[in-house]
């Protein structure tokens, strides 16, 4: 284990700052590392990291959301209003209409199908998103009109209603039953989620205030209850719905609200623990990737993904209608809104696991919506900012 973990690092952190020398995101050197590195190709990667290689992401993803949270201001989120709500959840919905469109004419899958397909690669990722933003925030840009806090509310809700509805439409597929409560779990997950995370926060700020010790020891604090957050919301499922990386970010925020110097301090460090987790999280990305699958799949895979990322794009567009926003800043925010990794990666599998006819194709395109939406987006992101935002 110890020679693999010595490994993921060393030539994750060695291709990551190839890449972002050659002007190309490093995190999809990182993924061609994890994808060299997998069983399906030199099968480097010791078995035991391979088996908590879920945990590990999720650890990862806990990491950048709370920096996420430690760096939002409610302030900003309010003056964004009914935007950044639309943004959680109608480009996710366009999407998957696209893709119901589509698949059935590219693909020859059921509409069902082409619905499940549709619902694992609605969902964006956090992990490419959310650095860039908080980047966007720290050098000021589009922060007079709160465009990097638009997109962070809008990508960590995302996930949690596009995970719902996968839940909702593969329980359909194996059973022929959709339940209606799997919908009505949406908003209540979304708001507990954020309740949790609120208490806990208050609960925090007002021990931090009062029991002084080392910005280390608060973080190793912080973390823990991180974990124990996912685990309540790990818990409690099938009883009562809560969403943990919600309530995790909602943690951070009422930091940052309550405490902002703390904040600003804790944000500093957990920038120092993204640069490890995030070779972890990319590299086990890469290495859940079969290039088999990629290879078997044509060009008509290729078309969905692109297709429906075109429906994406059109339902950011639709969620920022009547905004001060201009065409450049609308622009920079359907792109910015494109990139899929984690998500796709954890959840790519399960039809094929859960015995379902459209199991191989599901995660064939699961796979191929990494390679081309996660490196689209992060060049998007990383080439356009300085052109089509102000800087405060």
């Amino acid at each position: 284990m110890l020679t693999s973990i010595a490994v993921i690092l060393l030539l994750g952190l060695l291709i990551g700052w190839i890449f972002s020398k050659l002007k190309l995101p490093s995190l999809l050197g990182m993924v061609i590392v994890g994808i060299v590195l997998s069983p399906h190709a030199l099968n480097l990667i010791d078995e035991s990291i391979l088996g908590i290689s879920g945990e590990l992401r999720q650890i990862a993803l806990v990491i950048i959301l709370t920096r996420a949270g430690l760096s939002l201001d409610v302030s900003d989120l309010k003056k964004v209003g009914r935007p950044a709500v639309l943004m959680c959840f109608v480009p996710a919905c366009v999407e998957i209409l696209g893709t119901v469109i589509l698949a059935p004419m590219l693909l020859g899958v059921t509409m069902l199908e082409a619905s499940i397909i549709g619902s694992v690669i609605a969902a964006v990722s956090p992990a490419v998103i959310v650095p860039r933003m908080i980047k966007l925030i720290d050098e000021g840009y589009g922060k007079a009109k709160s465009i990097p806090q638009l997109i962070l509310a809008g990508a960590s809700v995302d996930d949690v209603f596009v995970i719902v509805v996968f839940t909702a439409f593969t329980a359909l597929a194996s059973t022929g039953e959709m339940s209606v409560t799997s919908f009505i779990q949406i908003p209540i997950s979304i708001v507990l989620g954020i309740m949790l995370g609120g208490c806990v926060g208050i609960v925090l700020v007002a021990f931090f205030k009062k029991c002084h010790m080392r910005d280390s020891v608060k973080i190793l604090i912080i973390l823990s209850i991180s974990f124990l957050l996912l685990g309540v919301e790990n818990r409690l499922q099938g009883y009562i719905p809560v969403s943990g990386l919600l309530a995790i970010m909602s943690m951070g925020i009422i930091i940052k609200q309550k405490y902002g110097v703390l904040a600003l301090r804790l944000s500093a460090k957990y920038n120092k623990l993204w640069l490890g987790a995030e070779v972890f999280l990319f590299v086990l990305v890469g290495a859940t990737v079969d290039l088999r699958y990629v290879a078997s799949a044509g060009v008509s895979a290729v078309l969905l993904i692109l297709g429906a990322l075109l429906f994406r794009m059109t339902g950011v567009a639709i969620s920022l209608l009547k905004t001060g926003l201009s065409k450049r800043e609308r622009l920079f925010c359907m792109v910015a809104y494109t990139p899929k990794a984690t998500v796709q990666a954890a959840i790519g599998a399960i039809p094929l696991s859960m015995g379902l006819e459209c199991g191989n194709i599901v995660l064939t395109v699961a796979v191929l919506s990494i390679l081309i939406t996660a490196p689209f987006g992060a060049i998007c992101v990383d080439n356009l900012y300085k052109r089509l935002l102000e800087k405060r």
